[in-house]
């Protein structure tokens, strides 16, 4: 069986009002659970709890910015969970929740007893569902944003394939507005890219082009093949194992 982690960012999972895109959710679980058919173990490393806690309380008095992400995430993380529970039920498929920290991955003892309880959870037929755990974490102490946590994931557990989903098709050779800019297909492992991928971040997210740039290249060089592609595009995670060369996206290949 093969292992993919999954990783689905904030501008994939909500709308342009920054409220949970419950039928783009809905979408996703339907390919992972396509995959999973199809031999595949699943991680899913999913964004989206702030987002989802700003939507359900309108605070009264001003909040900092690092007591709004811990309020926010709290309440966010419960409804982005209920809502994958409910959607991974109709299939009849149990989800776990793993929120971490960089800490768990500093300390031996704590990257050892997380790689077991994920073990554990697929080896029971669980899907394991990742995040930050942002109501413990303060700005020094948090991941660059998940496209860095979802590159540990897949090198601790050893996964084949991480697939990292945004709101573009890939890394494009030039400015994406200029007509003539094509998508890069492969980067290998030795290739800088760093002129084409940009920093700018989605509204909702925390990384750019340039941290998913950063994260493949570091990914790809463990052995583990690395995909970005575009989570709004239909059936993106079917189409990528059934006709990859006729969907857009940046493939990173592993070193051998």
């Amino acid at each position: 069986m093969k292992r993919i982690v999954v990783k689905v960012g904030s501008n994939v999972l909500t709308r342009n009002d920054g409220k949970l895109d419950v039928t783009r959710m809905s979408a996703i679980v339907d390919q992972l659970v396509w995959l999973r058919r199809h031999d595949y173990e699943i991680i899913l490393v999913s964004s989206g709890a702030v987002s989802a806690g700003r939507d359900e309380l309108h605070p009264d008095h001003e909040l900092d910015s690092v007591e709004q992400r811990q309020l926010f995430s709290a309440m966010g993380q419960v409804k982005l969970m209920t809502l994958y529970y409910d959607l991974f039920r109709e299939y009849n498929i149990k989800v776990g929740q793993v929120l971490t920290t960089k800490d768990h991955f500093a300390n031996e003892d704590a990257y050892q007893n997380q790689k077991r309880c994920i073990s554990t959870m697929l080896s029971n037929g669980v899907i394991p569902i990742v995040n930050e755990n942002d109501t413990v974490c303060l700005t020094e102490l948090m991941f660059t944003d998940n496209d860095e946590l979802s590159g540990l994931i897949a090198e601790m557990m050893k996964a084949e394939t991480l697939v990292l989903l945004t709101n573009v098709d890939g890394i494009y050779n030039g400015d994406p507005k200029d007509p003539n800019t094509r998508i890069i297909p492969s980067v290998y492992y030795d290739r800088d890219i760093s002129e084409y991928a940009s920093d700018e971040k989605s509204s909702n997210g925390r990384g750019g082009m340039a941290s998913k740039a950063k994260t493949a290249h570091e990914i790809a060089n463990k052995g583990i093949r690395v995909i970005i592609a575009n989570g709004n595009t239909p059936n993106i995670l079917i189409n990528l194992k059934e006709q990859p060369m006729n969907t857009m996206h940046t493939e990173f290949v592993a070193r051998k």
